[in-house]
């Protein structure tokens, strides 16, 4: 028997979803561009040049950008999974998904307009930590949503769709960036917008709903149980961990340090950076409404999902080493556009084979966030490790971003090869 249908053996109780809700895919890629435009936004753009506005040289920036990513990024490894049990656990009457969706919003919503008005790095590190536990606690809920309502032989279209929402999150969130004329707005406005699109969501969504509170206490044992999970009797799980957590290191540390790259490298100055990071996020959009669908499809109709995840991840294997090889800006955009499409095909196929690893569907919520860890932690590590590597590569003839660009390729390399440990799922 494989850990898979043993799975679906250990939780009788929760039942499989027969069909696909009609709309389901396009609500909940509703909801998932609201959280992506709020949180991608600043990672692309707004949090570096909010930083370099509030400190006095590019080294003390590119040292506190560092700080306020990595520890925030800690705030959404811990958040994600614990609201996953939490929603798991949820007796209210509007369901055990939607509180979290809606209210998660509304206080990353609060917490982005204190970025907007901060004149200290402390105080953006703060409310920084806040939006990363807000806007994960949503994450996992709506994630959850996923095996909730949608069979497994239609996850991989349904991902494909939903997939698409990051790089159209990106893309228009660096549009907007040149609309906006400061600080306040480029964090309000994107916040905004996940408001309204969470608030759509929980409308149409037919939320599942707990006649009773669990037997088991919510105790000591089982928070400390929410970030944890045994990769010895679930090791399908533990390598669809491993390779989701090396492919998105390499992934991490693109955005972030992109704005100081082309400014060091090729001398822009913000207004041509914005302007640039626009044309790169257009590029990558473009390959991944192509990859992220099409990888989907043919993942459900082979009814493979491995080689779709290994070849998505050399895929950004190469793009990562044509950015950091660009010899001008054409280039640089020519290199994130294969990033994005091999970025597109993995985020959709990755998480139609993360549905089908669960241990236990009556923690699915609390297992998707234990996965989701493996997002969130290289977002914590990358920036905390880029200013060693950067100063590193500095020193040698390789230069200091290139060096961390060629680090994140081969970290992602390693994640493409360990796909193939995973047993269960082929």
């Amino acid at each position: 028997m494989t850990e898979t249908s043993s799975a679906a053996t250990d939780s009788l109780s929760t039942p499989q979803p027969i069909r696909t809700p009609r709309g389901f895919a396009l609500a909940l890629s509703g909801v998932n561009f609201g959280v992506f435009i709020a949180l991608m936004t600043p990672v692309m753009v707004s949090m570096a040049f909010k930083i370099e506005h509030i400190t006095a040289s590019r080294e003390e920036a590119t040292s506190a950008l560092g700080l306020v990513l990595g520890v925030g990024a800690l705030f959404a490894l811990f958040a994600n999974p614990l609201a996953g049990r939490l929603s798991d656990r949820t007796t209210s009457r509007w369901g055990m998904r939607r509180p979290w969706i809606l209210g998660g919003t509304i206080v990353g919503l609060g917490a982005f307009a204190l970025i907007g008005v901060a004149t200290s790095v402390w105080v953006v590190l703060i409310a920084w930590c806040l939006v990363q536990a807000s806007y994960n606690a949503v994450l996992a809920a709506a994630q959850a949503t996923l095996p909730d309502q949608v069979p497994e032989n239609d996850r991989g279209r349904v991902g494909g769709i939903v997939g698409l929402m990051t790089p159209m999150a990106i893309l228009a969130g660096s549009f907007l960036v040149n609309f906006l004329p400061g600080d306040f707005e480029r964090f309000v406005v994107p916040a905004v917008i996940a408001v309204i699109a969470s608030g759509l969501f929980v409308i149409y969504l037919k939320d599942r709903k707990l006649d009773h509170a669990p037997a088991e206490r919510f105790t000591a044992k089982q928070f400390f149980g929410s970030f944890v999970f045994n990769p010895v009797k679930h090791r399908d799980f533990g390598w669809t961990w491993l390779t989701k957590f090396m492919i998105m290191f390499g992934y991490a540390g693109i955005a972030t340090f992109l704005p100081f790259y082309l400014g060091d490298k090729f001398g822009l100055n913000e207004q041509e950076t914005i302007a640039i990071i626009l044309a790169s996020n257009v590029a990558a959009m473009a390959c991944m409404a192509v990859s992220s669908p099409l990888g989907g499809y043919l993942s459900d109709k082979i009814g493979k999902r491995r080689p779709f995840v290994a070849a998505a991840g050399m895929v950004m294997v190469i793009g990562l080493l044509i950015l950091a090889f660009a010899p001008s800006v054409p280039v640089l955009i020519f290199g994130q556009a294969i990033i994005g499409l091999g970025a597109g095909c993995f985020f959709s196929v990755d998480l139609a084979l993360a549905t089908q690893v669960l241990p236990n569907r009556d923690d699915i919520a609390k297992d998707l966030g234990v996965l989701n860890i493996a997002n969130a932690l290289p977002q914590s590590i990358a920036p905390a490790m880029a200013p060693a590597v950067i100063a590193f590569g500095a020193t040698t003839a390789l230069g200091g971003y290139e060096t961390w660009y060629v680090f994140g390729a081969l970290v992602a390399l390693a994640g493409s090869v360990l796909v193939y440990r995973i047993k269960g799922v082929k």
